[in-house]
């Protein structure tokens, strides 16, 4: 019976051994899940596992933050092989679900480059979402102006694997030389 018990035992320390790094694998991509609206549906941050995903929050009425940063990560990505440039995908989540829908984020996004992504959705997803990502983003009500608020927010591009693990961030002070090198390492 005491070996039975052993082996019992020793097979179980084995079995958590070996699956521990594949429970890690998964909570650390259920972490940063997302379910967001898009102009061609519903899509799934793991819709984009086999590929180098880079999110970036922001809104399409800012005035500098969103659009250089998606200059220059359009400018980094067009400089690689096209079967590089396959294997990543931009995302641009807007925090301004009011203002941006998801037709114009379509036109905002494909200006940069045609095969990044825009999408939202509404507030309290919104919320769930950058609260996972350590997100920051807040509305700032501007006074006498047309456009009514700003939003200040987190200015980074979070970096995702192929096996869509968060691997790295791009500040958007990088320049275009920095976001090629951080991301030939990943593609």
């Amino acid at each position: 019976m005491k070996k039975i018990f052993l082996i019992a035992v020793l097979v179980l320390g084995a079995a958590a051994i070996f699956l521990s790094p594949l429970i890690k694998e998964y909570l650390a991509k259920q972490e940063h899940e997302f379910t967001l609206n898009t102009s061609n549906g519903i899509i799934h941050k793991s819709d984009f596992e086999g590929k180098v995903l880079g999110v970036f929050f922001g809104y399409t009425f800012c005035p500098d933050v969103c659009p250089t940063t998606m200059s220059t990560l359009a400018r980094a990505i067009s400089t690689f092989s096209e079967d590089d440039q396959k294997k990543f995908q931009a995302l641009f989540i807007s925090v301004d679900p009011k203002r941006d829908k998801v037709d114009n984020l379509k036109e905002y996004v494909e200006f940069f480059n045609p095969t990044f992504i825009g999408a939202t959705s509404d507030r309290e997803n919104l919320d769930d979402i950058v609260k996972r990502y350590k997100v920051y983003y807040k509305l700032i009500e501007e006074e006498n102006s047309s456009i009514d608020y700003t939003v200040s927010h987190t200015a980074n591009v979070y970096l995702f694997n192929k096996k869509g693990i968060l691997v790295d961030k791009i500040s958007h002070f990088e320049g275009v030389e920095e976001v090629i090198e951080i991301l030939r390492k990943y593609l």
